[in-house]
């Protein structure tokens, strides 16, 4: 018999996005760590940004749940083994509710998560009403928590908002429209909790906040009513695997210009065998002493500057080039390779010219949503988000694809010597093998 956990777990949604969820899931886990409880937060789909929120509200590792870039059995498993080990769990959704295919509410009903709305209702009263029972009705068997209401104008706007629903139990209450509750916000989404002096500030102002709502009073015997029952999966995450990279050190960029790190993929580097180390080229690190070199995405745009004068980084990157050793740069950490990048606005900028090529930033997005890239060793998903293109005289090898669609191409991959590089972001975990082969020498990427 499968084993199974038990603990209350609540899907933090919205009729949209930009309605708070944010602000509410990592000001709950703040809440109730300062209390001494353990929390385990989750973000929906393959977000890079709130996660970092979350990790500082909580204390804990927070990872992604997408039903197609996971894959269900993984998301249940990551949500079984958190169950084993905390109090309550908590998972931010994506967009809108019912938005995207598998949707937040989709993985709600499939996974059991008692769904939370947020509904920002600065202007609004009964329409407030309406839209909570629309939420919790649209889809029969929605596993429902009670409604939010966030941005409100006032004591009074609050009675009247509470007035407005059908069902009274459903209020957890209101947050009033208060600038310090705000989450700062840049082109990528949220800005990066760890480049914010007054971060843990702001997640108190947010605790602060709850704490005074029905929501925030409740104590964990009363959080036991969204108990949730999460069974094993059967075979630990993800597929099993031989130690492939076993004997291999990886040296993996990391800093405010390389943050785009997916937690679980570290976990499978290192259940693949490899040991991993970390150099910041923002602060001109040379590059350890590595088999192979990960260059995730981030914000290279921001700190071209800053890069183009990180010789001591860059030309150990260089000679690590030269002696026909791998690197996998994907999406930000391609971008730096480039010779140079044009900006919205300004002139171009130098970059460490290691792939020929420029990179132009644009004000809109090129691309977003989920990807494959099919490798020799398996099929690894993720997705894109970027508001940049590339020119370059590089052949393009390979291309990712959409879902479900093998003929229409996605985004490049280029091939450089030892380099790979594209704007695609890898879960590792969906293809432990072929992401393997990103770091072994061993993935032959030639059409």
């Amino acid at each position: 018999m499968a084993q199974v956990h038990r603990c209350p777990a609540i899907l933090v949604a919205a009729p949209a996005s930009g309605q708070g969820k944010t602000t509410v899931t990592a000001g709950l886990a703040r809440l109730h760590a300062r209390q001494g409880h353990k929390v385990r937060v989750f973000k929906c789909g393959p977000d890079f940004l709130d996660p970092g929120w979350h990790q500082l509200a909580s204390g804990a590792p927070v990872y992604q749940l997408d039903l197609w870039m996971n894959g269900e059995a993984d998301c249940r498993q990551r949500l079984h083994d958190a169950a084993g080990q905390a109090d309550l769990i908590l998972v931010e959704g994506v967009m809108g509710l019912f938005d995207g295919t598998p949707s937040a509410a989709e993985m709600s009903r499939r996974l059991g998560l008692h769904v939370l709305a947020v509904v920002d209702a600065g202007a609004m009263v009964g329409t407030f009403g309406a839209l909570a029972y629309g939420l919790q009705h649209y889809e029969a068997q929605l596993p429902w928590a009670g409604v939010l209401a966030n941005r409100v104008a006032g004591s009074s706007h609050a009675t009247m908002l509470q007035a407005s629903l059908r069902t009274p139990k459903d209020w957890l209450g209101a947050l009033m429209h208060e600038a310090a509750l705000a989450l700062p916000e840049r082109h990528l989404g949220l800005a990066l909790a760890d480049e914010m002096p007054d971060a843990l500030q702001r997640l108190d102002a947010a605790a602060d906040a709850l704490q005074a709502t029905p929501l925030g009073q409740m104590d964990l015997a009363a959080w036991q009513r969204w108990n949730t029952v999460f069974e094993d999966a059967g075979s630990g995450i993800g597929p099993r695997v031989p130690p492939l990279l076993q004997g291999k050190t990886i040296a993996v960029a990391r800093d405010t210009a390389f943050c785009f790190i997916y937690q679980a993929n570290l976990d499978c580097l290192r259940a693949l065998g490899a040991q991993l180390c970390f150099f910041s080229p923002l602060a001109d690190e040379g590059m350890p002493v590595c088999d192979a070199v990960w260059l995730p995405g981030g914000y290279p745009e921001l700190h071209a500057q800053r890069l183009a004068n990180s010789r001591q980084s860059r030309d150990s990157l260089a000679a690590h080039i030269a002696a026909g050793r791998p690197v996998w740069a994907e999406c930000g950490g391609m971008i730096a390779l480039f010779e140079t990048l044009v900006a919205t606005e300004g002139p171009a900028q130098p970059l460490w010219g290691l792939l020929p090529g420029q990179v132009s930033m644009h004000a809109r997005l090129a691309a977003l949503g989920p990807q494959q890239l099919s490798l020799p060793a398996g099929t690894l998903r993720g997705h894109t988000f970027h508001y940049s293109t590339t020119q370059t005289p590089l052949q393009s090898v390979l291309w990712t694809t959409r879902p479900n669609d093998g003929a229409t191409e996605g985004e490049t991959v280029w091939k450089h010597g030892p380099v790979r590089a594209s704007y695609f972001h890898a879960w590792f975990p969906s293809a432990p093998a072929a992401a393997a082969s990103l770091f072994d020498g061993t993935g032959d990427l030639s059409s």
